[in-house]
């Protein structure tokens, strides 16, 4: 493990890029203990420029996750970072065939709902996420996990492991939330493009999905916790992990 920054790296090619911990001393865990800082990271695609490459280079990152489909990587492939593997971990993100026929608002809070309950119910998603899981905990560390805006596939993903460490829910979704904060250069560029070629009157229509809402990633807890009880009977029954996979992320997450 490397020494990381006591405070946020910023990338200017990647707005949500940011250690799962948090910065400071790392997001607290119930039980007064903390989450270790750079140990993973969490971002937006990296369409990086050379000196944001360099810098993550500098973390020491071992391993990238790409949770992308393989159309969203060919239309924009990451930018190598020396020093880290590539590997491919496809989740199902927001149906862009869904999104480009939205007509009003409520229809786009339901399809954001319904890709969070996704992430529990699709087979495919559970194989996804319990194999980035197992390659977190067992992989050489620093690692980072990523999608194209950083906040659905990878904001569950990140809460699962927020989860492991023992962190309590509301400190999660002040974490969840803080894309919100931090990637709104990009959002408003995307909502520019939706006001310049769909027209003024689609941007609030449009935006539900460009954003996080709480009630997204509280879909995703009530489905875990319909379908498996808890999400620890979600990370266990849903995706197979043993003891011995999460007892290892729990001792990489907890400082």
């Amino acid at each position: 493990m490397t020494d990381a920054p006591t405070e946020l790296l910023r990338l200017a090619s990647a707005d949500n890029f940011r250690d799962v911990a948090g910065t400071g001393p790392g997001l607290p865990t119930g039980d007064g203990g903390r989450v270790r800082r750079g140990v993973f990271y969490r971002s937006n695609e990296l369409q990086l420029t050379h000196e944001d490459a360099r810098s993550l280079a500098g973390l020491g990152i071992r391993a990238i996750h790409d949770l992308r489909s393989s159309p969203e990587i060919e239309a924009h492939p990451d930018v190598d970072v020396p020093g880290a593997t590539w590997r491919h971990a496809e989740v199902t993100g927001v149906p862009m065939e869904t999104v480009a026929s939205l007509h009003d608002v409520d229809a786009a809070h339901r399809v954001m709902h319904e890709v969070y309950v996704a992430f529990v119910r699709s087979e495919a998603a559970r194989a996804s996420y319990a194999g980035l899981l197992i390659e977190l905990a067992t992989g050489a560390v620093p690692q980072l996990f990523h999608c194209t805006a950083g906040k659905d596939r990878t904001g569950w993903a990140a809460a699962l492991l927020l989860e492991i460490a023992g962190v309590e829910r509301d400190t999660i979704l002040a974490d969840y939330l803080l894309t919100n904060e931090v990637s709104s250069t990009t959002r408003e560029k995307y909502l520019a493009l939706v006001a310049e070629h769909l027209g003024p009157e689609l941007v609030a229509v449009y935006e539900p999905t460009m954003v996080v809402e709480e009630s997204y990633l509280q879909a995703g807890y009530a489905a875990a916790e319909t379908d498996y009880g808890s999400v620890a009977g979600y990370l266990r029954a849903g995706l197979g992990l043993g003891e011995d996979v999460l007892g290892e992320l729990r001792a990489r997450l907890r400082a």
